[in-house]
């Protein structure tokens, strides 16, 4: 059933890429300028469907083959954030009907799906605090709230895409290509991770940890931060740079800086080849876009994912944590970006709805926002040690 469940991931994973391109022909196909769906949006929505069905078949098999809800790692989490985004776009593209949608969506959907393959992808027991039925509830409503509060930096990126002036410098292309620097850098992630992984490189080190205890720290790329009065004793191995305080993992924060190297790297050659900035890049693909619609999308995807997330990351999280640790609030680092993020979309409605911040000024709000979804998802979980971080 393990098996089943990987290949079915993969196949998912194909199909996505698939989609891309299909979305891609949709979108030049400029035979099609009535609102009638093109034949292009019809086969790429169509091979969308069909990858979250294998994508949910994925989860469906992993869940029956491990007994529990496959949210309780970071591999498991970042897959079934990735699967409930593909169905916020789903349902949000059957109300709108809007293909560059999927265009700007699906390739996010395959970062964040090849992200969540480079951990570990074994299979094991729930530790006794997470053997609870809110497990299922609190994650998987949290990243449902997490994807449909994503769509709305999607149409964020579009709408800047598409209104900002790109061929001159300014703090408005500056902050755009940031965007599009960090999708680079995640990236870089997935290339350094597999070529590592390939190399089957491994290093142990004894280190002491924050509770003044003993253990082991295994680094599958070569360490450039070594952990708290950390020894090497792998033979043969990458002495490290710097040592790291106890409170931070050392092994995921060498992750990340290796991460931001390859990715700037890779940055700059393709800046190098193309002689333009990314953003200039896929810029041609929004020249067609309605932006009242795209603002539009990008408001409702926060109008309903606000009440979501709210339910799942902070309502039946208090509660879980209740049962599981005996307090609904303990300044974890998770509940605390938790707490941001609600407080950054309450914001959000609140400049929409009373201040009349709408088109540029909403888009720029919903890509923060997304920023510190994806701060949430991996320099808490890899970086900052606390009760919520995923091993």
């Amino acid at each position: 059933m393990a098996a089943l469940s990987s290949t079915l991931l993969e196949v998912a994973f194909i199909i996505y890429l698939v989609a891309i391109f299909l979305f891609g022909g949709s979108i030049r196909d400029k035979r099609n300028k009535s609102d009638k769906i093109s034949k292009w949006t019809i086969a790429a929505v169509a091979a969308t469907i069909l990858g979250f069905l294998s994508q949910l078949g994925y989860f469906i098999t992993r869940w029956i083959a491990s007994g529990h809800a496959p949210v309780s790692n970071l591999f498991e989490f970042t897959t079934a954030f990735g699967m409930m985004l593909v169905l916020a776009f789903i349902i949000l593209f059957f109300i709108y009907r809007v293909a560059i949608l999927g265009l700007f969506t699906l390739p996010i959907v395959v970062l964040i799906i090849a992200y969540g393959s480079m951990f570990p992808t074994d299979i094991n027991p729930l530790i006794p605090s997470l053997q609870s039925h809110w497990l299922y509830i609190h994650v998987t409503t949290a990243a449902l709230g997490q994807a449909i509060l994503a769509i709305s930096a999607v149409a964020g990126i579009i709408h800047l895409v598409t209104v900002v002036d790109q061929t001159k410098a300014s703090k408005k292309t500056f902050w755009l290509e940031s965007i599009m620097y960090v999708l680079v850098v995640t990236l870089g992630f997935i290339i350094i991770t597999s070529t590592f992984r390939g190399l089957d490189y491994q290093a142990d080190f004894n280190w002491i940890d924050k509770n003044e205890q003993e253990a082991v720290m295994t680094y599958t790329i070569p360490a450039l931060v070594g952990p708290h009065e950390g020894e090497l004793v792998t033979d043969g191995k990458f002495e490290p740079l710097v040592e790291m305080p106890a409170i931070i993992s050392a092994v995921k924060l060498n992750t990340v800086i290796w991460s931001v190297i390859v990715g700037t790297i890779l940055y700059g050659l393709v800046r190098l080849i193309f002689r333009k900035r990314i953003g200039q890049m896929i810029k041609p693909f929004t020249k067609n876009v309605n932006l009242e619609l795209v603002d539009e999308i990008g408001y409702r995807s926060v109008a309903i994912g606000f009440p979501v997330f709210t339910l799942g990351a902070l309502i039946f999280a208090m509660i879980w944590a209740q049962i599981a640790w005996t307090r609904f609030w303990g300044w974890d680092p998770k509940e605390v970006w938790a707490l941001i993020t609600w407080l950054f979309y309450a914001a959000y409605l609140h400049l929409r709805l009373s201040k009349g911040w709408h088109g540029e000024k909403s888009a720029w709000l919903a890509v923060v926002g997304f920023a510190i979804i994806m701060f949430n998802l991996i320099f808490v979980n890899l970086v900052i040690a606390g009760l919520h971080s995923y091993a």
